[in-house]
């Protein structure tokens, strides 16, 4: 049960909530928190915050409070490489990433959620890359005062299947990279690729255990790629060669090598003529020249789901359609935008 009084006559009686302040382009934050002991001074401080009357609360047995509620919450919301602490701030447990990864969100799950009406779970996009620390979801029950059973359906709700809010960790790969292009191979033109793989690779805590370089040859192609493989890498990258000119070649060299469940192509700007498969159990990305030319592609988007051991096939490429055109920012500021989401 809640029962209001006015402000002036609160004086020495304890508050059941946060009281929340925000100056404009200033301050947002807790003026007063929960279980500070009112006094005559703050009279005017609240009242200047907008409370003429002060809540006193008496729960019954079925009713519960928003801090137990987002505790009871939290727990449930919060699956592998998450963590939540105890504390809860304006009846709000953020949950955050113990380690860096990929966020996994069961959307189904959190949409079945938030129809519950009276409690809420906001979190990062699915896919979104993270670090440790960061946070990734956040939860709180929506009224002061609410419905035990709500809450209880809530976690029920929650605690279905797989984690709303789950980090994976990605693979340390030991990449192999094949430098496709007779331009390249017979020294015509400088190679810009090998670094910016690398680069990217390491960026994600994996290393280039092997380059080969190979002209426009199906079959010199394949015997670069199973040198790669000779050499011990447990993920393939290609460059070059992936699109429609006679002497794209680097798709036959693929499938040459043995590569099964290819895919071609996808809804994805820039990467629409991208790769995916697999020869044994080792996955092979074939990357087109965009991959040289644009900061982030969907080359980006997809290898950090590979590294946490995601098979990607048409259905899942498909899929990346809605949100998968880059605007080309003039400064790139990924995963902090809408890409891949």
């Amino acid at each position: 049960m809640k029962k209001s009084i006015p402000v002036d006559q609160a004086v020495g009686m304890v508050l059941p909530h946060d009281i929340t302040e925000i100056v404009k382009d200033e301050f947002k934050g807790c003026a007063f928190k929960k279980g500070h002991i009112i006094r005559m001074k703050d009279v005017e401080h609240l009242r200047r915050l907008g409370k003429e009357h002060i809540y006193v609360l008496e729960l019954s047995e079925n009713e519960i409070h928003e801090n137990e509620a987002a505790r009871l919450m939290a727990a449930v919301l919060s699956g592998d490489g998450t963590e939540y602490g105890d504390k809860v701030v304006e009846g709000k447990v953020s949950i955050r990433a113990s380690c860096d990864g990929l966020l996994k969100i069961n959307k189904e799950a959190l949409l079945k959620f938030n129809l519950l009406g009276e409690v809420m779970c906001s979190t990062l996009q699915t896919n979104t890359p993270v670090k440790k620390g960061e946070q990734v979801a956040a939860s709180r029950l929506i009224p002061l005062v609410g419905s035990r059973a709500l809450v209880e359906k809530a976690v029920a709700v929650a605690g279905e299947g797989a984690a709303i809010a789950r980090v994976l960790p990605l693979k340390k790969a030991r990449a192999g990279l094949v430098i496709t292009g007779s331009e390249v191979f017979y020294g015509r033109i400088e190679d810009r690729f090998e670094q910016v793989l690398r680069e990217k690779l390491a960026e994600l805590g994996s290393e280039v255990a092997m380059v080969g370089f190979a002209p426009d040859d199906p079959q010199k192609i394949a015997a670069e790629i199973h040198k790669c493989l000779d050499a011990g890498a447990d993920l393939i990258v290609t460059s070059g060669g992936m699109s429609v000119d006679p002497d794209d070649v680097t798709r036959k060299g693929i499938k040459a090598a043995g590569a099964e469940d290819t895919v071609y192509g996808t809804p994805v700007l820039p990467g629409a003529m991208f790769l995916v498969g697999r020869i044994g159990a080792v996955p092979v990305m074939g990357l087109p020249a965009c991959g040289m030319f644009y900061k982030i592609t969907v080359f980006d988007l997809i290898l950090s789901r590979i590294l946490t051991g995601e098979s990607i096939g048409r259905r899942e490429l498909a899929d990346m359609g809605h949100g998968g055109l880059c605007r080309n920012c003039k400064q790139c500021r990924y995963p902090v935008c809408n890409f891949g989401k």
